[in-house]
């Protein structure tokens, strides 16, 4: 039995973020390996958690799994305040965000400030589901940012209306992903760069069997490897830099038998388990689809 207060604890893998200069085009990536996207959505927020809400400078377009979803965003006005979303994408184009489940954000504000992470508050943000449904249904969120993490936008999030995003309608996917099962990371100091996401989530840290740690979810795992771990795994990864939030791993439901159709043309790897989608056709970021 699972022992870990979900109150006052992180859940699961959330969401992992994919971020881009120019949405059209990370979108057409995602769309050619064979995911439904949701329609443009442009972000808006309070920058303190005592402001106005204002437009926000950034826009995404989700793909919602039955369980967890990715995130692909952009700067699309930039007169406007794209919370730092420029400082991950000079670094490079890729994966930036991750965002671990919560259910309750005021019990976890105050374990995080008794952690002494300094938290100014919770952070709310709102997007409208579809932009061109201005009118329609709002997505809306309640957030903990961890500040200044060095692995990019690191945050606990409540979704206050699940409903809104995760419709029907945009759950079956051509190539049959149905959940985010992991994201991994390269970090020059596991034991370290773990002890601090476990501070953040309320969970343990555990071994990885291929030399880093890891955090265990209730259905989805966290690892972070060294750069020599993540290359004896992942060759087709280039590590400019660390830390680097290298992959996510995608669960399927027919065995990988879609994706490995859908992949023919595009670079990847077949594994025993499953494929590898290389970065240079996914936006940067290396899409593990697994069986």
């Amino acid at each position: 039995m699972n022992t870990i207060d979900n109150v006052m604890n992180a859940i699961d893998l959330d969401h992992a973020g994919v971020a881009g200069r120019d949405l059209d085009s990370l979108a057409a990536a995602f769309e050619r390996l064979g995911f439904k996207l949701t329609p443009r959505a442009r972000h808006s927020g309070k920058r303190k958690p005592d402001g106005p809400v204002e437009p926000f400078g950034t826009a995404n377009r989700c793909i919602m799994l039955r369980r967890g979803y990715l995130e692909l965003i952009a700067i699309v006005d930039p007169s406007c305040y794209s919370n730092g979303l420029e400082r991950f994408l000079d670094r490079h184009p890729g994966l930036h965000i991750i965002a671990l489940s919560i259910g309750d954000e005021q019990a976890n504000l105050r374990r995080l400030r008794q952690a002494g992470i300094d938290i100014p508050g919770v952070a709310w943000l709102e997007r409208p589901v579809d932009d061109a449904d201005p009118n329609g249904l709002r997505a809306r969120f309640a957030r903990l940012p961890l500040p200044d993490a060095p692995e990019g936008r690191i945050q606990l999030i409540r979704h206050l209306t699940p409903e809104a995003i995760w419709q029907p309608r945009f759950l079956d996917h051509p190539n049959h992903a149905v959940a985010l099962e992991e994201v991994v990371l390269a970090v020059e100091n596991p034991a370290e760069s773990a002890a601090r996401f476990s501070l953040l989530a309320g969970r343990p840290v555990v071994a990885d069997a291929a030399g880093g740690r890891a955090l265990n979810f209730e259905h989805s795992r966290l690892r972070l490897l060294t750069a020599e771990g993540l290359r004896a795994e992942l060759p087709e990864v280039a590590i400019g830099s660390l830390p680097l939030i290298a992959a996510v791993a995608l669960r399927t439901d027919d065995g990988t038998a879609a994706i490995r159709r859908l992949v023919r043309e595009i670079a990847h790897r077949k594994t025993p388990g499953g494929v590898v989608v290389a970065p240079e056709a996914a936006g940067g970021a290396a899409i593990i689809f697994k069986g």
